[in-house]
């Protein structure tokens, strides 16, 4: 598979989306995300991952800030913080761009060749009246060849975004 077409035809789809979508919505809440799936998809060390994630309701321009962590089943964990972009279609619809720099530790896992790894994702999700996301994202983790070595990983999450003040009962 040749990435270097992937990711060009990744850009020219999200600025796509970008034009077609509608702006996010002020009602939008801040959540707390759950995400299970699959690291290093497809590849030679696939393993569980878990993610955590708080994404933050704060609007700079166009941005949101979010940030997290995430555990893989071979004690891989990455701990990150970036921006992140939603674009409605309708009232259910969400496609969550985002992009974040991070630590990474490869426990007996994937080496990913640096400790400072680069996190860029596009989330579906589904959206519920009382504003809960249900979504499926795929990722890619990589040094950006700033390591001797850039092997890069994928993954592929499902994802459960609750807005903060249901879990925690605030206004």
């Amino acid at each position: 598979m040749n990435w270097g077409h992937l990711r060009k035809a990744f850009c020219v789809a999200a600025l796509a989306m970008i034009f077609l979508a509608q702006p996010a919505r002020a009602d939008d809440p801040d959540f707390i995300a759950f995400s299970a799936g699959v690291f290093d998809l497809g590849k030679d060390q696939t393993a569980a991952e878990g993610r955590l994630e708080y994404r933050s309701d704060l609007k700079l321009w166009v941005f949101k800030p979010f940030a997290g962590v995430m555990a893989t089943s071979d004690a891989g964990a990455y701990g990150y913080a970036g921006v992140l972009v939603d674009m409605f279609f309708g009232n259910r619809t969400v496609v969550t761009l985002s992009f974040a720099p991070g630590g990474y530790v490869m426990g007996d896992g994937k080496d990913l060749g640096y400790d400072l790894e680069f996190r860029s994702q596009i989330e579906v999700a589904y959206r519920f009246d009382n504003r809960a996301r249900l979504g499926l994202a795929l990722s890619h983790m990589s040094n950006a060849s700033i390591g001797d070595k850039n092997p890069g990983a994928e993954s592929l999450m499902l994802t459960y975004a609750l807005p903060v003040k249901s879990i925690f009962g605030a206004d």
